[in-house]
């Protein structure tokens, strides 16, 4: 079975379109947890991008850029 890194980089590698079903039905297949689940889960998300963040390993991007962003991916 192949590793999350391996699993990671080849979605990463998936056109736009792609890695939004992936993502999609990923986070479908998390519905089956608990609340408080999802929660711990996310709170431990929210902390390893805050770190990446900190670190100078991702960069911050304006709300605005986003939505532009998104509002194009989805037409």
């Amino acid at each position: 079975m192949a590793n999350l890194a391996e699993v990671l980089k080849n979605a990463l590698s998936l056109e736009v379109r792609d890695r939004a079903t992936l993502a999609e039905r990923l986070l479908a297949s998390l519905e089956e947890i608990s609340e408080e689940e999802a929660e711990r889960l996310w709170a431990e998300e929210a902390e390893r991008r805050l770190d990446e963040y900190r670190a100078g390993r991702a960069q911050a991007i304006q709300a605005e850029e986003v939505r532009v962003k998104a509002e194009r991916l989805f037409r």
